[in-house]
């Protein structure tokens, strides 16, 4: 038996869970007899200190979104000096201590990150030689921060050819140790969408879970007699949900908190484009679904970079207030030219990618004895 253990951050919904699960569910497939375990590490170490500081989190960005962006781009992601900074967690013993005491009581074979935070963590124990187990960097967005964990990594699965140079050529890291995965996805999303020639176009609108983004000023603009039908995803938003079952628009429809991933697949299959937040793992799963995607908002930070990077990659759109957003989806999803060109630009993109994570594993870490399914990745 072979031990997998992955690590991301916070109880909360995120990204670095989907990853984690998406991964976990491919390996367990496949891999019968290995064992996959997903552990937030600060709920492990104290459930009332995660909660505190997931709550001091996510009030931070919402309610003070400058300051953020200030300590963001002067601890996490330095523009002109990519080197650790000590602040964030490099100095804590307290911090690694914790850590080797997680590992001793779960005795993983095989580490995988999808936070910055247990990386670095886990970089810093293996440099002092306290630990040597192999630690996998799956990033989550399209960049590498400044805290995720360099030296003592065996593998990272970048998110493009982009980020695998950046490693190379910044970070020094080995072009042997990199792998050009994109942002995982789970397999329910893998199947290219099949365009549908429908007499009305149906745009899905994400984003409304965490209550963060644009979506009430954008349903606000639409008139009772607007071009498309539109899908809100509300998450457990019930107040959001509650206000659109209220305004009783004929081409707005709340969608409740999509427990399947094949009613979610359903959905991207339905729609024509998405709206959302800059949120890697979304905007992933909509690459790999030719989904056109227009960006609403986006959290200070990372999901700044994303949009700043995708756009400049022909990858979305990001919407403005120039004209009504409906209008600005029309300037696409209407013209043929712009939107195949957009498509091009897609499958590009996961043109590009080399391999699935699991396949990254299970080739390093010689799961295939463990194998009990014939299913290929």
């Amino acid at each position: 038996m072979r031990k997998v253990l992955f690590l991301p951050l916070f109880q909360m919904p995120s990204g670095h869970h989907q990853v984690a699960d998406a991964v976990m569910d491919a390996i367990m497939e496949r891999f019968s007899h290995v064992i996959c375990q997903k552990i937030d590490c600060l709920s492990y170490w104290s459930k009332p200190l995660e909660q505190m500081i997931s709550s001091i989190y996510m009030k931070w960005i919402s309610v003070f979104p400058k300051q953020f962006e200030k300590f963001y781009y002067g601890h996490v992601y330095k523009k002109n000096d990519h080197t650790m900074d000590d602040f964030v967690v490099k100095k804590w013993p307290i911090i690694e201590y914790h850590m080797k005491k997680l590992i001793d009581a779960e005795q993983p074979d095989v580490i995988v990150c999808t936070h910055s935070f247990p990386s670095c963590v886990l970089s810093g124990l293996k440099e002092k030689g306290i630990i040597d187990l192999p630690i996998i960097n799956v990033y989550t967005d399209f960049l590498v921060s400044d805290v995720w964990g360099k030296n003592g990594i065996e593998l990272h699965c970048v998110p493009d050819q982009d980020t695998k140079a950046f490693l190379q050529n910044v970070h020094g890291v080995k072009e042997s140790s990199i792998y050009v995965t994109g942002i995982p996805v789970h397999k329910a999303f893998l199947k290219r969408r099949i365009d549908h020639l429908m007499p009305q176009k149906h745009i899905l609108i994400a984003g409304g879970n965490s209550g963060l983004g644009n979506v009430r000023k954008m349903l606000q603009q639409l008139p009772q007699n607007c071009t498309y039908m539109y899908y809100v995803l509300c998450g457990k938003n019930k107040k959001l949900y509650q206000e659109l079952i209220k305004l009783n628009h004929p081409r707005i429809k709340a969608v409740s908190y999509v427990k399947s991933r094949e009613k979610m697949n359903d959905l991207y299959e339905g729609a024509d484009a998405i709206v959302t937040k800059a949120g890697g793992v979304t905007i992933s799963e909509a690459l790999h679904k030719r989904l056109p995607i227009f960006i609403h908002s986006s959290l200070p930070g990372q999901e700044q970079i994303n949009i700043e990077y995708l756009k400049e990659k022909e990858l979305l759109i990001p919407l403005n207030d120039a004209e009504t957003f409906e209008q600005q989806l029309k300037n696409i999803l209407e013209n043929d030219v712009k939107r195949n060109r957009l498509i091009k630009r897609m499958d590009e993109y996961v043109d590009s990618l080399e391999v699935k994570v699991d396949r990254v594993l299970a080739d390093h870490f010689k799961l295939y004895r463990y194998e009990t399914s014939q299913n290929q990745f």
